[in-house]
């Protein structure tokens, strides 16, 4: 029987974020319309023993091993018949009303193929957090940044970013999307694995003519970092292929190059600056990285041919380097930036 919402978490040994959080989602998303679904990726915890006997009114889809984030999102939702998933971090917590004004809004417009609420920080918050604030966009080198969030730095949230706004990407730690969609595209790309794949998927949504959205009435806290830690090589690695990844598959075909050779020099000064930082870890990660990135060249562009680009100019793309506005021109907030001219 088909539902209208899914709310879909992804658990990886997080059973400490199952019982913190999961109350919450279950309290705030009582509904005959929604169904919450725990999709777990072959734990080693105790997580399944505690969603089946303190959770019994959570839905359980079980896998063998850990088929990452986009891996492990396209298998369950090729389980499930919805006409919304909801994909739904397990570090985070919900609040009252945190999923109807983004459905009606949805409902009334089917031109929104994906869409966020406002993401703050969990443990500050008055704080926007890193992996979404109040809406998602990059620059021209596809360097991701937020309305609330400029590379590092996160604004306290005072309002100033509360209107419903046209965005880039939908984060992947609160992602509303319209799940027919989601099929017809492919899902996730499941050679991103995890990291920047909401971004990828979004890109291909705007670049077949569809919307993504933020609308701040709806508000979310999330923790950020449970899985892998920013300290991470592992985590290092994925964005720096994932990223080169995403401009291989989404740019036009004339900015191809330029912009990817334009990365792998900046790619490689950030090199150099984790080398001479004694941070060799991070400067393999980011070799590693590239030589990944080139073994992969053929298959992404294979992936191009099958992609609708009805739409290739965004203006949502910043069209300069965000790297520059914000430490050379002293842009550190995004209003500072009048992103949005056509």
């Amino acid at each position: 029987m088909k539902i209208k919402i899914a709310i879909v978490i992804l658990n990886w040994n997080g059973v400490t974020y199952l019982k913190k959080f999961l109350p919450s989602v279950i309290k705030y998303s009582k509904s005959e319309d929604i169904e919450i679904i725990v999709a777990d990726n072959g734990s080693a915890d105790n997580s399944v023993s505690v969603l089946e006997n303190d959770f019994s009114e959570v839905k359980l889809i079980l896998f063998d091993k850990n088929y990452g984030f986009t891996g492990g999102y396209n298998k369950a939702l090729q389980q499930i018949d919805a006409t919304y998933f909801v994909l739904l971090n397990s570090d985070v917590e919900v609040t009252e009303n945190w999923i109807s004004p983004i459905i009606e809004m949805m409902d009334s417009d089917n031109t929104i193929a994906s869409a966020m609420p406002k993401i703050l920080a969990y443990n500050n918050k008055k704080q926007f957090e890193y992996a979404g604030a109040s809406g998602g966009y990059i620059d021209k080198f596809g360097y991701p940044f937020c309305r609330g969030r400029i590379l590092d730095k996160t604004e306290e949230d005072k309002g100033q970013y509360d209107d419903v706004k046209d965005t880039f990407w939908a984060s992947g730690a609160a992602m509303f999307v319209r799940a027919d969609l989601y099929k017809q595209f492919g899902g996730l790309d499941n050679d991103f694995f995890a990291h920047m794949e909401e971004i990828d998927l979004c890109w291909r949504f705007k670049n077949a003519g569809y919307r993504v959205v933020i609308n701040p009435e709806c508000v979310v806290y999330h923790v950020g970092g449970g899985t892998l830690p920013n300290n991470n090589p592992h985590k290092i690695f994925l964005n720096y292929r994932n990223n080169l990844l995403l401009l291989l598959k989404n740019l036009p075909r004339h900015k191809i190059f330029p912009v990817i050779f334009s990365r792998l020099i900046l790619d490689g000064l950030s090199g150099i600056v984790y080398l001479v930082s004694l941070k060799f870890s991070f400067f393999l990660a980011v070799i590693k990285a590239h030589f990944s990135f080139y073994l992969q060249i053929r298959r992404t562009l294979k992936k191009r041919k099958n992609q609708n680009f009805k739409t290739i100019n965004h203006k949502e793309i910043y069209q300069k380097s965000i790297v520059f506005s914000y430490f050379l021109r002293k842009k550190d907030t995004f209003d500072k930036l009048k992103i949005l001219k056509p």
